[in-house]
């Protein structure tokens, strides 16, 4: 065989291996990012079930939300873009919305992250910091460790997601939080909100008799601003446990029912 054959013939294998490596080194460093994600919501679920356990009035479940459950949440973003927005989302835990809402958060828009759980908040931090299509965006984006009515701005949002556990609150809290969300939003703004299907009744069978009036006076509460605001409900039963996302709009007519709220300490949940 000719020089120029054989030479032929070896940069052509040579080609071969280095496309092989090439695509050996992209399946491991996918099957290792993969991995790392898996290790990190093992981690980050392991963490909520603590939390939960500690502090289970004010973190509400066991398992963080689901990704069918984050999408619906976070679905009056998709129905704003490309324009920008001003977005709050209150009671984030360890982020499984947030992971979500980030991409979908259009160029220019602010985020504020209201989480009351200083471990879940030194977390979101970490999430937010950590995240590659946010270098630019950083300024935009703030963790407030804090309750949402200890919440001091002069900003409307045009979304806000709620990921309160209102079942574990007294029908006064629960009011006092809604009413504060109207507030906050913009005329036209949506809030979405998610409950746990059948949660009530388990704890009116299983639980006292005030505690069975409490549930009940919340879900009569709820039921009332549904009633004024509410534009869409939808059930995800894939999610773990089944949930419930409401989404209310605050009418376009309607005047803004206060101005920013002061600092409260000492606010109990």
């Amino acid at each position: 065989m000719p020089l120029a054959s054989r030479c032929a013939v070896q940069g052509s294998d040579t080609d071969v291996h280095i496309a092989f490596s090439q695509e050996f080194l992209l399946f491991m460093n996918e099957n290792t990012a993969h991995s790392r994600v898996r290790t990190q919501r093992a981690t980050e679920g392991w963490a909520f079930l603590v939390e939960s356990i500690r502090n289970h009035r004010t973190v509400g479940s066991i398992a963080p939300s689901g990704k069918s459950l984050a999408n619906l949440l976070t679905d009056p973003l998709l129905q704003r873009a490309p324009r920008s927005a001003n977005v709050l989302e209150v009671g984030a835990g360890t982020g499984s919305v947030t992971r979500v809402l980030l991409p979908r958060i259009p160029r220019g828009s602010q985020l504020d992250i209201v989480e009351a759980n200083a471990h879940f908040a030194a977390h979101l931090r970490r999430l937010v910091r950590g995240y590659p299509s946010l270098l630019e965006e950083q300024e935009h984006i703030r963790v407030h460790n804090m309750f949402v009515e200890q919440l001091t701005t002069d900003r409307r949002y045009d979304v806000i997601i709620s990921g309160l556990p209102f079942a574990n609150f007294s029908p006064g809290q629960v009011d006092a939080i809604m009413g504060r969300y109207l507030d906050l939003l913009r005329p036209g703004g949506t809030l979405t909100y998610f409950s746990y299907c059948g949660s009530r009744w388990v704890r009116t069978f299983l639980t006292s008799r005030p505690e069975a009036r409490r549930q009940r006076n919340v879900k009569a509460l709820l039921n009332r601003y549904h009633n004024q605001y509410a534009v869409g409900c939808w059930t995800v039963w894939g999610n773990l446990p089944p949930a419930t996302v409401w989404q209310l709009r605050r009418p376009i007519d309607t005047a803004n029912r206060s101005g920013a709220l002061t600092v409260r300490p000492g606010i109990s949940r």
